[in-house]
């Protein structure tokens, strides 16, 4: 005996399940779940974005090349920014200290050649006179000359007009450089004195200087050339210590 119910059932929807309804008498025929067409359009846009995504990207990575292009100095890498500035630093250090070192050897020259030409002070005047006349023995009353020694024992050495130095520019005992082992003495007037000094040599090569002290004769140089430099070079020493004591009496000590 059949059951009473409606008039047409759907076996799925009475398990509960989705399904496909008959249509009514004022109804078409529909889908009654639109769920997955919904879905569908979903992933679409999606896509869509991420596809925009990765031209913004490009466009992005396009307009960086261009710029790098145009300005190569932006390629720069940090790491080549910083070695520049080491470079930099390095480079200002190296030239600082070369100026440091160039100043401080001008300083020492300077100071070096302050003290070579710093005037030495003469105890008394050095009398420098050409030698007119060698004659033994005393010299006579009222004769211009002065007593002194050669050779051959006491002598008189008469005198033309000379000049008188009282500083010198140099004054030192240095090694000889015509005799192996000897000494000579050194002596380098001022400039005030060099134009005297080379006119009383003009007319005096080939004979003597006698160089006066306190009235007495401390060397006779022979004048060899006129000296226009104002360098004298005495030689004769025998020794260092005889070099050293005629520095002494040239100083007037």
């Amino acid at each position: 005996m059949r059951a009473q119910g409606p008039e047409w059932a759907d076996p799925a929807e009475a398990l509960g399940q989705e399904s496909w309804g008959r249509p009514g008498p004022a109804e078409p025929w529909r889908h009654s779940a639109p769920g997955p067409r919904k879905a569908r359009r979903t992933d679409a846009d999606r896509r869509r974005a991420r596809a925009a995504e990765r031209r913004r990207a490009a466009a992005e990575a396009k307009r960086s090349r261009a710029t790098f292009r145009q300005d190569p100095a932006r390629r720069v890498t940090p790491q080549a920014r910083a070695a520049d500035r080491h470079r930099s630093a390095l480079l200002v250090m190296v030239l600082t200290l070369g100026l440091l070192i160039a100043a401080v050897a001008v300083t020492g020259g300077l100071i070096a050649s302050s003290m070579r030409t710093r005037p030495v002070p003469l105890a008394d005047p050095l009398h420098i006179y050409p030698v007119t006349q060698t004659t033994p023995g005393q010299c006579p009353a009222g004769t211009r000359g002065i007593n002194g020694q050669s050779g051959g024992g006491p002598a008189c050495y008469r005198l033309a007009q000379g000049l008188a130095i009282h500083e010198v520019s140099e004054l030192h005992v240095q090694r000889s450089r015509l005799r192996s082992g000897g000494y000579d003495v050194a002596l380098t007037l001022r400039t005030a004195d060099r134009t005297a000094f080379a006119d009383l040599t003009r007319s005096t090569v080939g004979r003597d200087l006698a160089f006066v002290v306190r009235d007495e004769i401390v060397t006779l140089p022979r004048v060899d050339m006129a000296i226009t430099d104002g360098k004298i070079i005495v030689t004769g020493a025998q020794d260092r210590s005889a070099a050293v004591r005629l520095v002494r009496e040239l100083r007037g000590r």
